[in-house]
């Protein structure tokens, strides 16, 4: 049976904070504390600029995107993916491709000309999956960061 049969997109909720903690940690290498995930969850949920779906099967969550406003001094208004992640069994049945099409939906809608986003040099598999998706490598980066408290937690 096709997996993505019974797949359904939908807004995330605060109850999504373990599924979401738990694809973070086993398909981005985040390990960010569950209780931590809580609250940027229930703060991302309440900005009127950001988007974070979730694709589930038999209520179960097998994967999520966050999306938010990209705007800029130099150039017209676009969303910026923030993050992706599909579990490794649900990968190539069309999850990820759903969750793409669904913000790409949002941005349209909303008046944003594109979608951007930022992924690591090391995600091969994640660059082909998005030129497969029409994305274009516009720019090869470097990413600082700056902590303003020691022991900080965050991602890589």
């Amino acid at each position: 049976m096709d997996k993505t049969a019974t797949i359904r997109i939908r807004h995330a909720v605060i109850d999504d904070f373990i599924a979401i903690y738990l694809l973070n940690l086993y398909c981005l290498a985040y390990d960010y504390p569950p209780e931590r995930t809580k609250k940027r969850l229930a703060h991302i949920l309440l900005n009127p600029n950001a988007m974070l779906l979730v694709a589930e099967t038999g209520g179960h969550v097998i994967g999520y995107i966050h999306a938010v406003d990209y705007d800029c001094t130099y150039y017209d208004s676009l969303k910026s993916i923030l993050s992706l992640a599909v579990e490794e069994d649900y990968r190539g049945q069309g999850v990820g491709r759903a969750l793409v099409t669904a913000i790409e939906k949002w941005a349209a809608v909303e008046g944003s000309v594109g979608v951007r986003l930022v992924t690591s040099a090391y995600r091969n598999e994640a660059h082909k999956f998005y030129e497969a998706c029409g994305y274009k490598l516009r720019k090869e980066q470097k990413n600082y960061i700056k902590f303003f408290r020691q022991n900080a937690e965050g991602g890589k």
